[in-house]
């Protein structure tokens, strides 16, 4: 059968890939990061391309001039390894081509757009702070929420004193945003 006739495995199309790095993002949205964020991805494609990837292709050529390719258990997980290392460089070569850097310094406003550093108090009296980061920078433990997850999306736009709702895993939630301050997230 000709191969013009046989189906294309996933991930090896342009489109699929474009489809990879959009992944995460609301439909027809940008790819918005911070500097910092921008900074870990390409720090991370350098270190696939340059250290990473180099290691794994001179670990493989080792293993194919040991002999049977078939049961070299360096040769089959150094192949498989390197299929990995270069998904990931591809979806972060798109990830960063789709990604528009917003640098949270620049921005002065008086009500929450991305970047900002929010202060809330929950309906139980709980004070909590988040950054409005990019999809590929959320670090909950650091308080850092994605631009499109819930309670970001209520509190785009929002003021100081604003009480804004969201739907959360518990239900609707009210909260009230009690400060927003645009600083330099490391």
């Amino acid at each position: 059968m000709s191969k013009a006739f046989t189906k294309e495995q996933e991930g090896d199309s342009e489109d699929s890939a474009d489809l990879d790095a959009r992944q995460g993002l609301p439909a027809g949205s940008k790819n918005y990061i911070t500097p910092a964020g921008a900074r870990r991805l390409q720090e991370e494609l350098g270190r696939l391309k340059h250290k990473e990837r180099p290691e794994v292709v001179n670990t493989v050529a080792w293993a194919a001039g040991n002999g049977d390719r078939s049961e070299n258990g360096d040769y089959i997980y150094g192949k498989k390894r390197l299929r990995e290392i270069d998904r990931r460089i591809r979806f972060l070569s798109k990830r960063l081509e789709f990604a528009e850097v917003v640098d949270p310094l620049k921005s002065s406003c008086d009500h929450v757009r991305f970047g900002a550093t929010v202060t809330i108090v929950d309906e139980d009296d709980r004070k909590r702070t988040y950054s409005i980061v990019g999809v590929d920078e959320v670090d909950v433990a650091k308080g850092r929420i994605s631009w499109a997850s819930p309670l970001a999306r209520a509190l785009l736009k929002a003021k100081e004193g604003d009480v804004v709702t969201f739907q959360s895993p518990k239900g609707v939630q009210e909260i009230e945003l009690l400060k927003i301050e645009y600083r330099e997230l490391p």
